[in-house]
């Protein structure tokens, strides 16, 4: 791989952080949607879910939104990649649906990350 085309330490740790939360999020929003099952639909209507999985996935929604800014800046991403990450954010387990487009598309590679790549 050419030096131009390597990843910096920063720009491996901002992709590694931004996919796992990308995932962490995506968990923590099937949890939160089965403790509100439980809660609000099933017989047994206990809040035990939604107490331990509510504030597991807004801490992992704000970890997601802010490390998508971070490798907008880093990957140098498009204003359109930042936006659609951001609006990825809030349909369930979308983060993991934009970790795998960015993915396919090149947008996790510097390389297509510094010609800022539109599709």
């Amino acid at each position: 791989m050419p030096a131009s085309d390597a990843l910096t330490s920063r720009q491996r740790l901002v992709l590694r952080a931004f996919t796992t939360v990308a995932v962490i999020e995506a968990c923590t929003w099937v949890g939160l949607l089965t403790g509100m099952y439980f809660k609000y639909l099933a017989a047994d209507t206990t809040e035990v879910g939604v107490k331990v999985f509510g504030p597991l996935h807004g801490a992992a929604f704000v970890a997601y939104l802010v490390l998508s800014v971070l490798a907008w800046r880093v990957l140098r991403w498009s204003w359109g990649t930042l936006l659609t990450a951001l609006v990825c954010s809030v349909p369930p387990l979308f983060t993991v649906v934009f970790e795998v487009w960015a993915a396919r598309t090149g947008r996790l590679t510097p390389a297509a990350s510094r010609t800022r790549v539109l599709a």
